[in-house]
């Protein structure tokens, strides 16, 4: 028997495209000679739709399009499609009212229906908000093949694999006692860093358990703040991967189950992602690129400051877009270096985007003068200092405004921890592209770049050279540049240290006292701690970040404003 794993990018709600983009696959597929297609979870209607399954259109249209595509697609294949199915018994039972569910499609018609049983609300998950848990074990025959079904979660609650106690329901052990031949998940499994290592070892742990081959097919692309990395992949009995699609972009893979040896046949293998930097700038480049392709963008514009963060966005932008599709502008201050300058137009070069210079001189006067009589007899600090960066974050949205362009923000996530960031300043824009991102992987990312520009932008740019991320960039301090002589140290704690509380603080959960007791000075962790509660109001008022990591400022991030802890 042969399956398919459609490895596809939907976007959210647009039903008739992404109706279509699965009949497209379903079509090659059949002609190839495939018995069985997966898609992955909500493939209908995109994952995650949110508030809009409280939309009882949204609903209605969802089973009316599922309805047609099984009646398009080829007789004589089975799909499984990810949709939302409607709970008859909710108003009289008290449930919620819709499943995450899984529609099999063959002959014309749907032909069963089965739910999720584990809903995540942990992290960016909110499941529990629309969706009924399933109650039963999910089974089909096909060709004589017991298939068991489960949906994303289901797959993630094996308490030998966690080492812990799992919570009621395991649903592959349920599948198992059943008799299955073979084990599917269909998934939209969020990337971060590593998680793909995390997958692969939990379904060898569970398929050598259980003594049964697993598929899982895992969607790919960027849907607002989270990325999809795809890695579709198989493992047979023995718990080895015979079949993995590729990572960040769509795809489609075949694999064969031997109906004698009740196993999985090896099939293509596409090679691992080589380093954690190597993952992020994909995954980086992925959810810019399809945010700006999802909400219709089709150029950006981010302040080109000279420095290491807006570096590495110009380049994020110039492999997702097109380097023609890039406008760096360039806002110098009277307190703006030389270097800075310079570096910037060297960085455009290399890279091949525009540029534009707008001095900011000008202007900065005309708020001196507006504010003279109401600041006279103050002291000048850092309200003046933040009108630079608001003036700078004024001209990009006018800009942005006029030409119809998307504005990336520069400002990386231990900055945005502590909230050494400027409202309405430097944290203008749509989409904040490294909020995610900590300081310290800034700068290994972008000697990452150095090192693998062919791999990165998968072709040569504008002029060879012998650094995408000039030298200069890369080792100069870093520096608002809002007075005479400013660094970043001169308000923060070394990126190295700093960036290790945050990790423990916020990835780790750890105390305060905890990080003192790992080595830290109690000066500066009280410090961090302090800047990082009092920050909360920024982050608030953020554009959405990309999130790379499995504890980001954004959906999974619920802290209050107004707090006294």
């Amino acid at each position: 028997m042969k399956i398919t794993i459609a490895q596809l990018n939907p976007t959210i709600g647009d039903l008739s495209r992404n109706a279509q983009e699965i009949l497209r696959v379903a079509k090659q597929a059949g002609e190839a000679g495939a018995d069985l297609l997966l898609t992955p979870e909500l493939s209908l209607c995109g994952y995650s739709p949110r508030d809009l399954l409280l939309d009882s259109s949204f609903i209605e249209t969802i089973a009316q399009t599922l309805d047609q595509l099984a009646a398009d697609l080829p007789p004589a294949l089975a799909v499984l499609v990810g949709t939302v199915a409607q709970n008859e018994r909710s108003a009289q039972a008290g449930e919620k009212p819709l499943f995450n569910s899984t529609a099999l499609l063959s002959q014309g018609k749907v032909q069963q229906v089965f739910h999720k049983r584990l809903l995540p609300t942990y992290d960016v998950f909110d499941e529990d908000r629309y969706f009924e848990p399933g109650e039963e074990a999910n089974t089909f025959t096909l060709q004589g093949v017991r298939i068991g079904v489960t949906i994303c979660e289901d797959l993630w609650n094996d308490e030998e694999f966690w080492g812990k106690r799992s919570y009621g329901v395991n649903p592959i052990a349920d599948l198992a006692a059943q008799g299955v031949n073979l084990v599917i998940n269909l998934s939209a499994s969020p990337y971060t860093v590593g998680k793909q290592r995390v997958r692969e070892a939990m379904l060898q742990h569970s398929a050598r358990r259980y003594d049964r081959p697993m598929i899982y097919a895992n969607q790919v692309g960027g849907n607002d703040d989270l990325i999809f990395d795809g890695s579709s992949f198989a493992v047979n009995r023995q718990g080895e991967v015979v079949c993995r699609a590729k990572a960040f972009e769509a795809d489609g893979v075949t694999i064969e189950f031997d109906t004698v040896a009740q196993d999985l046949r090896p099939g293509s293998i596409a090679a691992a992602v080589e380093s954690a930097d190597a993952e992020i700038w994909a995954a980086l480049v992925l959810g810019v690129r399809d945010y700006a392709r999802k909400c219709g963008f089709t150029q950006v514009v981010l302040g080109l400051s000279g420095g290491i963060d807006s570096a590495l966005v110009a380049a994020i932008g110039a492999a997702a877009l097109g380097a023609k599709n890039v406008l760096g502008v360039l806002m110098p201050s009277p307190y703006s270096s030389d270097h800075s300058i310079t570096d910037a137009l060297e960085l455009a070069k290399n890279l091949g985007i525009n540029t534009q210079t707008l001095p900011i001189a000008e202007v900065m006067q005309s708020y001196d003068r507006t504010l003279n009589d109401l600041f006279t007899g103050t002291t000048s600090g850092i309200a003046e200092e933040n009108i630079q960066s608001r003036i700078r974050g004024n001209l990009l949205m006018a800009i942005a405004n006029k030409f119809g362009h998307l504005l990336l923000s520069t400002g990386n996530k231990s900055e945005m921890a502590v909230g050494y960031c400027t409202l309405y300043g430097d944290m203008n824009g749509g989409l904040a592209t490294i909020a995610d991102v900590p300081k310290t992987r800034v700068y290994s990312l972008c000697h990452w770049l150095n090192n693998h520009a062919q791999l990165a932008f998968g072709k040569p740019l504008s002029e060879p050279s012998t650094e995408m991320i000039p030298k200069n960039i890369l080792t100069k301090a870093p520096s608002a540049e809002l007075k005479p002589g400013q660094v970043d140290q001169d308000s923060l704690p070394d990126y190295d240290i700093l960036d290790e509380i945050l990790e423990r603080l916020i990835q780790r959960h750890e105390s305060p006292a905890q990080i003192i007791q790992a080595g830290h000075g109690a000066e500066v962790v009280n410090r961090v701690t302090k800047l990082v509660t009092r920050a909360e109001f920024k982050r608030r008022q953020a554009p959405p970040g990309l999130k790379i990591t499995d504890r980001a400022f954004g959906t999974g991030w619920r802290m209050p404003i107004a707090k006294r802890w």
